[in-house]
C-alpha cells in the first residue's frame, strides 16, 4: 500500500527587524557639521566677548588704563598709574627714527625731547573714560601721544646729525670701467635728501601727535642729477683711465715726497660727472677718496698729516683738467718741548725755526724772559710759515754757517750764489719759510736803506719782515756792502748782488719754498 503525504503550505516571507544600537546618531550633511562649527564658533567668541568686556568693566571701575592702550609706542594697557608712569619712565630712552621702511633706534634727548611721564600716563588712564566710550576704546585701541616737550635748537642739531645716515645723493650720469677693461655710460639715478625744517615744523606742531606711535617720520625730498647723458664723455674717459692716478704727498719743511698709486679699476669706480663752467666735466666722488687718503694718514709719522678737505679738492680739480697726477701737502702738528738748563726763549726759536713772537703768543701767560729747566712749553706747527700755498718744484736753499745759496728747479741747482745774512746782533733766523712778497725797491725806515728787488720771506717781529734783496743805498746814493758778500753784514735780510736778486726776483713767484739752514 502505497503511503501518501500532504503538501506542505508555503511560509510567508518575514520582515527582519534591525538590532537596536546605543549611542547618538552622527550628521551624515556638510551643512549640518557647518552649522555646528559656526555655532561653537559663534559660542566662543561671544564667550571671549563677555570675558574681556566683564574684565574690562572691572578695569574701568578700578581705575586701571583699559586694555590695549599705548603711549608712545610703549604697552601700559591694565596697569595702574603709577605703573604706567615708572613704565614709561623706565622705557622712555629709545624712540624710533623712521624713513619710510628704514628705522633707527635714539635716544629722544638727541632730538630735544623730554617726555613727562606722569602726564602721559593720566592721558593713558582718560583714554575711553573722558574720550568716547570705553566700550569704543576696547574694540579699536588707538594710540596716545605722549606728554613731551621740544627744545627745537637740540632737535635741528639732531636732525641733522642723521643727514650722513639717510641722505642719498644724486648720481650723476658718468662712465665706468666694466669687463674686459671696456669704458661705457653709466645712466643716472635719483638720490634723497632730508628736509630738516619740514621735519622739524611737523614736530613742533605736535610733538606727542608725532610720536603717538614712538616714531618720528623723516621728510625726504627726491634730488635730481644735473648729468643726465655721459656718452660724449666715453672717449676721454678712455684717455684719462689709461694711467693709474698718482697722488704724491710732499712734506715742504722735508722736501720729501711720498707717493700713492691707484689702479684705474679701482679709480675708475669713482668718477663721476659735474657741469662746470668750462661744460661738462670729469670728477671723483668725494666719499670713497677722503677715505683713501684718511687711510694714507696713519702711513704719516712724527705728527704730520694731510688736511683731508684740501687735499680732495686739489685731486678733483686735477681729474677735472685731465691730470692724473696731483701734489697735496703734508702738514705738522703742534709739538710740545721740555726746556732744557741754559735755554733761552731766542735759543729756543733758532732750534726750531719758529719766530720768539710766535711761540710766546702760543703760550699765553709765558714769561718769556724768565723760563726754567723743565718746563713745558707748546711750539707752533712750523707750518705757520707757510701761509701761502706751495709752488711746486722750486727751492732756495741759504746756509747761514756757509754764507751760499743754492737755487733749485725741479731738484736741479739753477743758480749757485755768495750771499750774506744778519750779524750776530741781528741774525737771520734759520727754518723753512716762503717768498711772501715782492717788492721791487722796499724802504726800511730803521736804518735809512732801499733795498732793490726785495722779496719778503718772514716777520721777524710782527709788522717787519725780514727778505732777499740785491745791495742796498743809503738816501738814494752810495752802494752798500758791495765787497762784503759772503759774510754777516745785513741787519737779518739775505743779501746777494743786484744782478741775481732780480734775476731771482723774476723767477721766484710768492709761494716759492726758502730753506734757511743753522
Amino acid at each position: 500500500m502505497q503511503r501518501t503525504y500532504s503538501t506542505p503550505a508555503p511560509q510567508k516571507p518575514t520582515r527582519r527587524t534591525p538590532a537596536k544600537t546605543s549611542g547618538l546618531r552622527l550628521p551624515q550633511s556638510l551643512m549640518t557639521w557647518a552649522l555646528i562649527g559656526m555655532a561653537a564658533l559663534f559660542f566662543m567668541v561671544s564667550l571671549t566677548i563677555v570675558a574681556l568686556v566683564v574684565g574690562a568693566l572691572v578695569i574701568f571701575t578700578s581705575g586701571r588704563i583699559l586694555p590695549g592702550v599705548s603711549v608712545g609706542g610703549i604697552e601700559v594697557g591694565s596697569m595702574t598709574l603709577d605703573d604706567a608712569t615708572a613704565q614709561l619712565q623706565d622705557r622712555w630712552s629709545q624712540i624710533t627714527i623712521r624713513d619710510g621702511d628704514r628705522v633707527w633706534a635714539a635716544p629722544p634727548a638727541r632730538f630735544g625731547l623730554t617726555l613727562d611721564a606722569g602726564a602721559s600716563a593720566l592721558a593713558a588712564q582718560q583714554q575711553g573714560r573722558t574720550n568716547g566710550s570705553w566700550i569704543a576704546a576696547l574694540v579699536v585701541s588707538e594710540p596716545v601721544a605722549p606728554v613731551v616737550t621740544l627744545d627745537r635748537r637740540v632737535a635741528e642739531q639732531g636732525l641733522k646729525s642723521l643727514i650722513q645716515t639717510v641722505e642719498s645723493p644724486a648720481q650723476n650720469a658718468t662712465v665706468r670701467i666694466v669687463a674686459g677693461g671696456n669704458v661705457e655710460a653709466v645712466p643716472p639715478a635719483e638720490g634723497r635728501s632730508l628736509d630738516i625744517n619740514a621735519t622739524l615744523d611737523r614736530l613742533s606742531a605736535a610733538p606727542g601727535d608725532e610720536l603717538a606711535d614712538g616714531a618720528i617720520d623723516l621728510v625726504m625730498v627726491a634730488t635730481k642729477p644735473t648729468v643726465t647723458d655721459a656718452s660724449a664723455l666715453v672717449d676721454r674717459a678712455k684717455t684719462l683711465l689709461a694711467s693709474p692716478l698718482t697722488i704724491n704727498a710732499y712734506d715742504p719743511i722735508t722736501n720729501q715726497n711720498t707717493g700713492w698709486t691707484l689702479p684705474a679699476d679701482q679709480w675708475g669706480q669713482w668718477l663721476t660727472t659735474e657741469n662746470g663752467s668750462s661744460g661738462l666735466t670729469f670728477s671723483l666722488q668725494a666719499s670713497p677718496l677722503t677715505n683713501f687718503l684718511n687711510g694714507q694718514n696713519l702711513s704719516l709719522n712724527k705728527g704730520r698729516h694731510l688736511d683731508l678737505a684740501k687735499s680732495v679738492d686739489i685731486v678733483r680739480k686735477a681729474v677735472a683738467a685731465g691730470r692724473t697726477t696731483s701734489t697735496v701737502q703734508v702738514l705738522h702738528n703742534p709739538t710740545r718741548y721740555t726746556v732744557l738748563p741754559g735755554d733761552t726763549i731766542g735759543t729756543i726759536a733758532w732750534k726750531q725755526g719758529i719766530m720768539m713772537w710766535r711761540i710766546a703768543r702760543a703760550n699765553p701767560g709765558l714769561d718769556v724772559n724768565v723760563l726754567s729747566a723743565g718746563q713745558v712749553i707748546t711750539i707752533p706747527s712750523v707750518d705757520d710759515m707757510l701761509p701761502l700755498p706751495i709752488v711746486e718744484g722750486k727751492r732756495i736753499v741759504v746756509s747761514i754757517s756757509k754764507q751760499h745759496m743754492w737755487v733749485y728747479d725741479h731738484g736741479q741747482i739753477k743758480w749757485n750764489w755768495l750771499a750774506s745774512t744778519g750779524i750776530p746782533d741781528s741774525p737771520t733766523a734759520p727754518g723753512v719759510f716762503q717768498i711772501l712778497s715782492h717788492d721791487v725797491n722796499a724802504y726800511a725806515g730803521n736804518w735809512n736803506l732801499w733795498m732793490p728787488h726785495f722779496m719778503g720771506i718772514y716777520e721777524a717781529v710782527p709788522g717787519f719782515t725780514n727778505g732777499i734783496h740785491g745791495f742796498p743805498t743809503r738816501n738814494g746814493q752810495g752802494i752798500l756792502w758791495e765787497a762784503n758778500l759772503g759774510t754777516k753784514v745785513t741787519f737779518g735780510c739775505i743779501l746777494i748782488s743786484s744782478t741775481n736778486a732780480a734775476a731771482l726776483y723774476n723767477w721766484a713767484e710768492d709761494g716759492v719754498v726758502i730753506e734757511i739752514q743753522a
